[in-house]
């Protein structure tokens, strides 16, 4: 989705689409490649340019052999980047809240023996920066504002690197645009690794 607040894994992010080969673990293993993550991560790579209708079907084509009783930690990652290329706020939501749910089911050691270096409580700043978003520009600013509570409450599990402050940017921009009771896309410049449009 372009222009609205959103977190991209590509930039180092939470919840990554993949482990990189030969990337130890917090435990010093090095996780095994993960198919469903590599698809993920090419529909990520299509979303990201621009072509938002093709990667739909690839997060569609995974969604319709994992489905929602799949891997929690495969529907999260799924489920947030599929949010980024909706056209519709409602369906947006739909997915958005999907990964959120999903997070919920994660343990640590699963997203560690994917790859993720962070743990699982990291997801929950950009998940409730998403929610916030879409639901400021759907007019609903009580549950846009309750979301960006939570993400700022949930802010400390990120560090002080490029990603943690991108998030934390993202929280304070969507709160000014909630003061300014805008329901405008953030373009860009303001965005948290939006996809293009």
């Amino acid at each position: 989705m372009s222009e609205a607040i959103r977190d991209d894994a590509v930039q180092g992010g939470a919840i990554q689409a993949g482990a990189v080969a030969g990337e130890e673990a917090r435990d010093g293993t090095v996780p095994q490649p993960d198919p469903v993550m590599a698809e993920i991560g090419r529909g990520m790579e299509l979303g990201q340019r621009g072509e938002r209708d093709a990667a739909r079907r690839v997060f569609a084509g995974i969604w319709d052999r994992t489905g929602a009783d799949g891997d929690p930690f495969h529907i999260c990652a799924l489920a947030h980047y599929m949010a980024d290329v909706q056209d519709d706020p409602e369906e947006e939501l739909v997915w958005d809240l999907r990964a959120l749910e999903a997070a919920g089911r994660v343990s640590d050691e699963r997203a560690e023996s994917a790859g993720v270096t962070s743990p699982v409580a990291a997801f929950y700043p950009s998940l409730h920066l998403n929610l916030g978003d879409v639901y400021r520009r759907l007019g609903e600013p009580a549950l846009a504002r309750e979301q960006l509570a939570r993400g700022r409450d949930a802010v400390g599990t990120l560090g002080d690197d490029g990603y943690g402050q991108l998030v934390r940017g993202g929280l304070d921009r969507l709160a000014e645009r909630l003061d300014a009771q805008s329901d405008a896309r953030l373009d860009e410049t303001d965005a948290v690794g939006s996809s293009g449009e």
